[in-house]
């Protein structure tokens, strides 16, 4: 399947327009290997078939599949394992000292895909339960598809996906098999709450949180969709809380309200006081 120009700056400007994450000229490439499967699916014969009934009326639910299709990014469990060190030695139970009183800690991976994340995340928490017994402990996971959500909720996985990231011992404390696949078993899914949600409109209400996720997403916008990004952030995270970019994203030069900390080879950012 081949993808005109005028087919390219058509998704283009419908990814701005409904997700307002900035695809690159040079991603002609990503755009024709996303959509060319998403035909095949549809059982569409090419990639024009698909681009004609995508202009034609009545085309809101597909228009929304391509969406979806073009804004799911590639993740896998405890990815950057520096990151989740970090959190299972020094972040998390820093955190739990911190919130003694209280004891209460929420947690939100905000670009959640198919849930690779937030379940690294429930399963460190996990592994430094003891402390957090009798506590509320809040796991937030937001994404843009409905349609990736709905892979979070089910916590299903294929062979493929288990063995990026995870051992033999992990499988087997937190999985069961099922069929071919693994099942994340009942108790962490049930640690996690689901909801739809675009970054770059405006926020709903959303509750304080101790640690903020946000990995690999803010390369996807321009600048000024960015900075209106992180200063939301700024109003939901505790001023002792804790957010994490992405290995190559950074706050610098876009919100300077930010300050950078290294832990444990990790790089953290807390809000200026």
């Amino acid at each position: 399947m081949t993808l005109t120009a005028g087919d390219f700056e058509y998704v283009r400007a419908l990814v701005r327009k409904d997700s307002a994450i900035e695809l690159d000229s040079t991603q002609g490439y990503l755009v024709d290997s996303r959509l060319s499967g998403l035909a095949r699916e549809l059982g569409m014969p090419s990639l024009t078939a698909l681009f004609e009934k995508l202009r034609a009326p009545g085309s809101a639910d597909l228009m929304r599949r391509v969406v979806e299709r073009m804004t799911t990014n590639e993740t896998s469990f405890f990815r950057d394992p520096h990151y989740y060190d970090a959190l299972r030695t020094i972040v998390l139970p820093n955190l739990v000292a911190a919130r003694q009183r209280e004891r209460k800690l929420s947690i939100w991976s905000a670009a959640a895909s198919s849930g690779q994340e937030i379940y690294s995340i429930a399963m460190t928490v996990d592994e430094v339960r003891p402390p957090l017994d009798g506590w509320y402990v809040r796991l937030l996971a937001t994404d843009l598809c409905e349609s990736m959500l709905a892979r979070c909720r089910d916590g299903k996985y294929r062979q493929l996906e288990v063995a990026r990231g995870l051992g033999a011992p992990q499988l087997v404390k937190f999985f069961e098999r099922d069929g071919a696949d693994w099942q994340l078993k009942k108790r962490l899914r049930d640690m996690v709450e689901f909801k739809v949600m675009n970054l770059a409109e405006p926020w709903p209400p959303v509750a304080s949180m101790d640690l903020i996720f946000l990995r690999n997403v803010l390369i996807y916008f321009s600048v000024e969709t960015k900075k209106k990004i992180l200063a939301n952030v700024r109003q939901v995270l505790r001023p002792d809380g804790w957010l994490v970019l992405g290995s190559t994203e950074s706050t610098f030069g876009i919100d300077d309200r930010f300050e950078r900390h290294e832990i444990a080879k990790a790089i953290f950012y807390r809000p200026k006081p």
